[in-house]
């Protein structure tokens, strides 16, 4: 009899705990569950917009082989207008923007390459300012080209940042700023790296005495 009024009494504190936390954790668990679930269908989301992005990138690719102008255009402007948190967005830009260069269209190159400037990730931004730098630097754009080259900036790409800003002042004729540019280039290039090492050491050369 003892143990049954034992287990009465137990069967009854589970009733009140349940009563007091019941509703709490049938709540929990189904919010647990609504997230899941939509972090499994975002997943599945991005996923998908990432082979689609990834075909349309394609497309660009193909365009720029058969040097079709107008579809590179509209094919790199359609990735970075659908598929803009992509990566292959950023990668058509590059593509299209290395297309317009070899044709002479800086202007559409510029353009191609501050949307990654601005709206790409990590590396590919700094691989893009460093690019929009060059671009500018042809057209003789200097202040506006060195405003690319400031702020931050990963420390992988010191060095060509570096020699970007070199560059400019070379042509510039500011021969100090450009020695100092190029010595940090040089200092923030590994050992391993000999060609780019010896590039830079022949623009210093090329400077003349300090």
């Amino acid at each position: 009899m003892a143990y049954d009024l034992e287990e009465q009494e137990k069967i009854e504190e589970l009733k009140a705990w349940w009563r007091r936390w019941g509703n709490f954790i049938i709540v929990t668990t189904t919010l647990a569950l609504v997230v899941i679930a939509a972090l499994r269908g975002w997943d599945a989301y991005q996923q998908a917009q990432a082979r689609k992005a990834g075909l349309a990138y394609n497309q660009v690719l193909t365009a720029v082989r058969a040097g079709e102008a107008q579809k590179v255009r509209e094919l790199a402007a359609l990735v970075r207008e659908d598929y803009p948190r992509t990566v292959y967005a950023s990668f058509a830009a590059f593509a299209a923007a290395k297309f317009y260069v070899e044709r002479g269209d800086r202007a559409a190159a510029r353009e191609a390459l501050a949307w990654v400037a601005e709206n790409g990730r990590g590396e590919l931004k700094a691989i893009a300012r460093v690019r929009l730098a060059q671009v500018l630097l042809d057209e003789q754009a200097y202040d506006e080209a060195l405003k690319v080259l400031d702020g931050d900036h990963p420390k992988a790409f010191e060095a060509q940042f570096a020699a970007a800003r070199g560059d400019i002042y070379a042509v510039q004729g500011k021969r100090e700023e450009a020695r100092r540019a190029y010595q940090a280039a040089l200092a923030a290039t590994p050992p391993g790296e000999r060609t780019q090492r010896e590039l830079l050491q022949f623009k210093l050369d090329g400077l003349g005495e300090a």
